[in-house]
């Protein structure tokens, strides 16, 4: 199933539906609302069992509304924790293996399908990158979870844009990772959740991501260095994941490319879905368009595993 916060108008909370070929069905119904939309996406996830034969009859019946007469909200607005992996791609092997390491995104900074990324009005010599992400939806409390045991603690899984300031080359900006990456805006999350069952193998997914539509990202999961497993693992090592908490799981540079003003960018992930947002940037600055970063990703080399060989 695909979860999504949507609104029928301009105006009012988010509700709960679920996302299905006909268009959105809303579940508010049958999914008690709490104090703001995470908290009732978040009970969502944790009585889903319960709730997934109720759910399921509904998508197959229940009426319908096109998914253009709605807006879709982030199904996450405001995550406990963004967790995102510090390069986590073998890119074509030119890379010697490195440890897993992460940083954390300030939740603040989510918004969703049709919002717009609007760039800081200071005037620092940065220029602003986008990372189109696979993102696993945590279901919790885990902790000290096994890479055997990783899938009682994944729900599902989203799409997610690593909006990044960076300086010379490709330094963070400043102080490191977070600070660069946490502007407000700087994570869109959507269009949906797909729940686990959707995606029997979250490391052989194509992640795409155009800009203008000129195709940028263009790579399949089965390249990361730490697998999904590992990184449940090593997160829940390090802290409780809670439920409705993200882990982002990096980013094949390849690709890599400016944001600027007046630019559309679409970010896609097979078996999840597909969103747009727009670029603003009140100080009109400009950077050469194109890719900045590695080889052209459009090369079909680049989706394939990369990994070096042992042995």
């Amino acid at each position: 199933m695909k979860l999504v916060l949507f609104r029928a108008g301009a105006a009012g909370e988010p509700a709960p539906g679920l996302l299905t070929d006909r268009g959105v069905i809303d579940i508010s119904g049958i999914v008690a609302k709490s104090y703001t939309p995470q908290l009732t996406m978040q009970g969502l996830i944790d009585g889903f069992d319960r709730l997934r034969p109720t759910l399921e009859k509904l998508a197959a019946e229940a009426q319908a509304v096109p998914l253009a007469a709605v807006h879709l909200a982030p199904p996450l607005p405001r995550p406990g924790k963004i967790l995102c992996c510090i390069a986590n791609y073998w890119e074509h092997a030119q890379r010697e293996p490195r440890p897993l390491n992460m940083f954390l995104k300030n939740p603040e900074a989510v918004i969703g399908p049709g919002d717009t990324i609007r760039l800081p009005e200071f005037t620092e010599p940065w220029i602003f990158m986008h990372e189109a992400e696979l993102a696993l939806v945590m279901k919790g409390p885990a902790k000290l979870v096994k890479q055997a045991d990783w899938r009682s603690a994944v729900f599902g899984y989203t799409c997610l844009i690593d909006v990044s300031a960076r300086g010379e080359g490709r330094r963070t900006w400043k102080t490191g990772s977070w600070l660069g990456k946490s502007f407000d805006t700087f994570a869109p999350i959507g269009p949906c959740i797909a729940t686990a069952d959707e995606i029997p193998e979250p490391n052989d997914l194509v992640v795409r991501f155009w800009n203008d539509g000129q195709l940028r990202h263009n790579y399949n999961t089965d390249d990361m260095e730490h697998r999904v497993p590992a990184l449940v693992e090593f997160a829940s090592t390090v802290m409780t994941l809670n439920t409705g908490d993200i882990i982002a799981c990096g980013t094949n540079h390849e690709g890599l490319g400016a944001l600027q003003d007046g630019e559309t960018v679409e970010i896609e992930i097979e078996r999840i879905g597909r969103m747009r947002l727009d670029v603003v940037d009140p100080l009109k600055r400009t950077w050469e368009r194109g890719v900045y970063m590695g080889a052209d990703s459009t090369n079909p080399e680049a989706v394939r595993r990369h990994r070096p060989q042992t042995g």
